[in-house]
């Protein structure tokens, strides 16, 4: 009996050892896929360092279209959430509108554009505007087995951090319904309310 609890608390010991043995020896790479993501947002001024940057990458939706609480959620929410989460919008239609090629059909309200972990880029921008709910998402196929855990932690950043939205004002044209909205949060309001063309925006 002595011998074999002797053995028992010796197999125990070895095992302790070498499961702290591998945590030890485990490259950092592997131990970071145990920890959240870390969000950059890409500020307008960088948007040409980022395209350059990842000029060549390979975008995917796949990865990203696991369900999570965000997807159930009014795009005008979640616009508020991003607001209070990352501040501005990397893009506006503002800065859009006036290029050479642009097209009614590619208008948007916003794009948040971040890079997470210092290497992997990502785009996040609205479907139809205020009229939708939930996001589109893009990122690079060469990550896709990262794509659900980024996802993951997103949706924990806009529902369980933010805990008030942020007031944002929004322009954004409906090639559907040819007209142009003001989308706001204000005062503890949403709104989508309809208006003339804006003056920034060239007639075509």
């Amino acid at each position: 009996m002595q011998m074999r609890t002797g053995l028992k608390a010796s197999k125990t010991a070895l095992c302790v050892a070498f499961y702290f043995g591998v945590l030890i020896l485990l490259p950092t790479q592997l131990l970071a896929q145990f920890q959240d993501p870390v969000f950059r947002k890409i500020e307008n001024a960088e948007r040409e360092i980022f395209e350059k940057q990842f000029e060549n990458t390979l975008w995917t939706g796949q990865g990203l279209y696991n369900p999570q609480t965000i997807d159930k959620i009014p795009t005008i929410e979640l616009r508020a959430r991003l607001q209070a989460a990352f501040g501005n919008p990397t893009v506006s239609i503002r800065d859009l509108i006036t290029g050479p090629n642009f097209r009614p059909g590619k208008a948007i309200q916003f794009e948040y554009w971040f890079v997470v972990d210092g290497k992997i880029p990502l785009m996040i921008l609205d479907l139809d505007g205020p009229f939708e709910n939930g996001l589109v998402y893009v990122g690079p196929s060469e990550f896709v087995d990262q794509m659900p855990q980024i996802k993951r932690t997103l949706n924990r950043l806009l529902i369980q951090d933010v805990k008030e939205f942020s007031e944002f004002e929004d322009y954004f044209f409906s090639p559907e319904r040819e007209q142009w909205y003001l989308a706001s949060y204000k005062d503890g309001a949403f709104t989508r309310e309809p208006i003339e063309r804006p003056s920034f925006a060239p007639r075509r």
